[in-house]
C-alpha cells in the first residue's frame, strides 16, 4: 500500500522493494496507490486488513505522524499499523519552477515580501512535510504565502513546472530527477548539513533562514495484531532488500540515507515521531480549514 500517486518518493522506493520482496519470498508483491488525506487512506487500508503479514504499507511521518493530529481517522496509528522497520531518511529541498525571477533563497524571500500572497507553494497534501515546512518557511522569514495541496508530489510538479505554483518545499526522493534534469532549480535543503547528492546546495540556515529544519523519513508497517515472528520475517527481508548495493545505490542517489533500526527501536522512533510533531502543530496553530 502506498498512500501517494504514481511516479512520487513514496512510489518509487515501495516499487524497488516489492521487486527486491519478490524475488527474496518467491512470491508476487503488488504495489497499489491510494493517495489522498496526507497518506492516511493507504495506512486505513492496511490497519484494517488481516493481521497476517501479507499487507505492507510503505509509510512517511506525513502519514504516521503528522496527519494524525489534523486529520479525524477511523484508525489508530500507534495501535493499528505495526512499525517494520526505517527505510530511509531523506532531506526537503526547496525548489522553484526555472522561470522564476529567484535564483537564491534571499531573491526569493525579497519577491514573497514584495507581493504578499502571490507566492503559492505546493505540497503533497495537508498535514504533509511539504505544508509544514512550507508554513514555518513563512513563518520564519515573516512573508505571506498561498498553500496549494495536491494528492502527492509528482502531481504538484506538474503545475510547479507548468509555472501555476512557484515554490515546493518537496523530498529530496520526488524532486530530485528534476533537479538534475534542469527542469526544477533547488535553492536549499532544510537540513542542518548539506545533502551528498547536492553538495552545491546550501542549508536554509547557510541562506540565513533558520528554525526550519524538516526531514522525511520512509518506514515498512504492517496491519497491528500481526504476529511477532512474521514482523521480525518482514523486518529481516527489509533489512536483506536494503544490504543491497543497487538499492543503497537507488537510496543515496535520491539524497538519503538508508534505514539500520531494528523493530523496536523503529517503534519507538516512530512514537516519539508522533509526539514531536504534535507538539508543533499545537505551538504552530496549525489546523485544516
Amino acid at each position: 500500500m502506498v498512500g501517494a500517486s504514481p511516479g512520487g518518493g513514496t512510489d518509487i522506493i515501495a516499487r524497488m522493494l516489492a521487486d527486491k520482496f519478490a524475488a527474496s519470498m518467491k512470491q508476487p508483491f503488488i504495489v497499489e496507490n491510494r493517495p489522498g488525506a496526507s497518506n492516511t487512506i493507504a495506512a486505513d487500508v492496511t490497519a484494517k486488513a488481516p493481521p497476517d503479514g501479507h499487507t505492507l504499507l510503505v509509510a512517511t511521518n506525513t502519514g504516521q505522524a503528522i496527519a494524525p493530529h489534523l486529520l479525524k481517522l477511523g484508525f489508530d496509528p500507534l495501535k493499528d499499523v505495526q512499525p517494520v522497520g526505517l527505510i530511509v531518511v531523506v532531506p526537503n529541498v526547496l525548489v522553484v519552477n526555472t522561470q522564476l525571477a529567484a535564483a537564491n533563497v534571499s531573491a526569493l524571500v525579497a519577491l514573497a515580501k514584495a507581493k504578499p500572497g502571490a507566492v503559492r507553494y505546493a505540497s503533497s497534501g495537508i498535514g504533509s512535510t511539504q505544508h509544514i515546512a512550507g508554513e514555518a518557511f513563512a513563518k520564519a522569514t515573516g512573508t505571506t504565502l498561498v498553500h496549494v495541496p495536491y494528492k502527492g508530489s509528482s502531481q504538484a510538479h506538474i503545475d510547479l513546472l507548468g509555472g501555476q505554483v512557484e515554490m515546493m518545499l518537496d523530498t529530496s526522493s520526488s524532486a530530485m530527477g528534476q533537479i538534475k534534469a534542469g527542469k526544477l532549480r533547488a535553492l536549499a535543503v532544510t537540513t542542518p548539513r548539506r545533502a551528498v547528492e547536492l553538495p552545491d546546495v546550501p542549508t536554509l540556515a547557510e541562506a540565513g533562514v533558520n528554525g526550519v529544519e524538516m526531514s522525511t523519513w520512509y518506514g515498512l508497517f504492517t496491519t497491528g495484531g500481526t504476529p511477532r515472528p512474521i514482523v521480525e520475517r518482514l523486518h529481516a527481508e527489509l533489512g536483506r532488500a536494503l544490504a543491497l548495493a543497487d538499492v543503497r545505490a537507488r537510496l543515496t542517489g535520491l539524497g538519503g540515507e538508508p534505514g539500520a533500526l531494528g523493530v523496536r527501536e523503529f517503534s519507538e522512533m516512530n512514537r516519539a515521531e508522533y509526539e514531536r510533531y504534535g507538539r508543533l502543530i499545537r505551538e504552530a496553530g496549525i489546523k485544516i480549514d
